[in-house]
């Protein structure tokens, strides 16, 4: 059971991750982001890669971390001349195109058959408990120190520009700044976060596929931010531990409902999370750290 949670918070807290990168995105500065696991995928496959060459971990993870920002820089510049809606599609796009190019290119990436064997974190560590509880601790200091760099952030003059992008785009266009420059430096700062996070699942799992980076993955750091409150830092993390805690304790409802079978399942699982989401938008649509005054 022990190992069974400290797996829960090292995904919960990779999830973490990519919910800070996209409440920077759309919560601060109102890019729609739908393609958010291309970067994950990105940043996953670089560091393993990279790893699985010989390169020293620390500099897969920083590899994996600056091509993921890096690939943001060209999709910024392209697609945030489109409206919002279209800019959506464009980066659901792009997730798309990079799993079909994981995919195919197996010269690189070995196609659908994914790379095994990845080295892990703490390998000098022989028992698996304690190696676990090593990647959890750096993961929490990463995350803290994510969460107080966001922080910072967002009170700077850098953030007031963005959330006044956010707010009213024509206005800081009168004022002399140009939008576009700060939504690619947005973009390319949430990306280089959810490649960080690509890189610790993929030497947390040690194995990677195609089929792990799905939209799904998206849609559920879309849900963690909703829940726990659009444009807050703090809505990013507590959204996404209580978003773990509905996925993971679904799975035990089989053991009071037996006659519902593993498919099913879910299904289940996902029609609960989709109830939640709703109930949020009418009764709590600024989410549980939103502000309590506004409806």
């Amino acid at each position: 059971m022990e190992a069974y949670l400290v797996a829960i918070a090292i995904v919960a807290l990779i999830y973490v991750l990519l919910a800070l990168g996209l409440t920077l995105q759309y919560g601060f500065t109102g890019l729609i982001n739908f393609g958010h696991v291309g970067f994950f995928a990105i940043g996953a496959y670089t560091s393993a890669i990279l790893a699985m060459s010989g390169v020293p971990l620390v500099l897969s993870f920083a590899a994996g971390t600056i091509v993921a920002g890096l690939a943001a820089w060209p999709i910024g510049l392209i697609a945030l001349r489109l409206r919002d809606d279209y800019f959506a599609i464009v980066t659901l796009g792009f997730s798309e195109t990079v799993r079909l190019v994981i995919t195919s290119e197996k010269w690189l990436t070995n196609g659908v058959q994914g790379i095994p064997a990845i080295p892990r974190m703490f390998a000098s560590i022989s028992v698996g408990s304690l190696a676990s509880f090593a990647v959890l601790a750096v993961l929490l200091v990463v995350t803290i120190i994510a969460v107080l760099g966001m922080g910072r952030i967002v009170k700077s003059p850098f953030g007031r520009i963005i959330e006044a992008i956010r707010d009213n785009e024509d206005a800081v266009k009168a004022l002399g700044k140009d939008p576009a420059r700060f939504k690619v430096q947005v973009l390319i700062l949430g990306s280089g976060l959810a490649g960080l996070a690509g890189a610790f699942y993929a030497h947390y799992i040690t194995y990677i596929v195609p089929d792990q980076f799905i939209p799904l993955v998206t849609f559920y750091v879309w849900m963690a931010i909703i829940i726990g409150g659009v444009g807050r830092v703090s809505g990013a993390v507590v959204g996404t531990v209580l978003l773990m805690v509905l996925l993971e304790g679904s799975r035990f409802i089989r053991d009071v409902m037996p006659f519902i079978s593993d498919v099913e399942m879910a299904s289940v699982r996902l029609g609960v999370i989709g109830l939640l989401l709703i109930l949020f938008t009418i009764y709590r649509p600024q989410g549980l750290m939103g502000d309590f005054t506004r409806r």
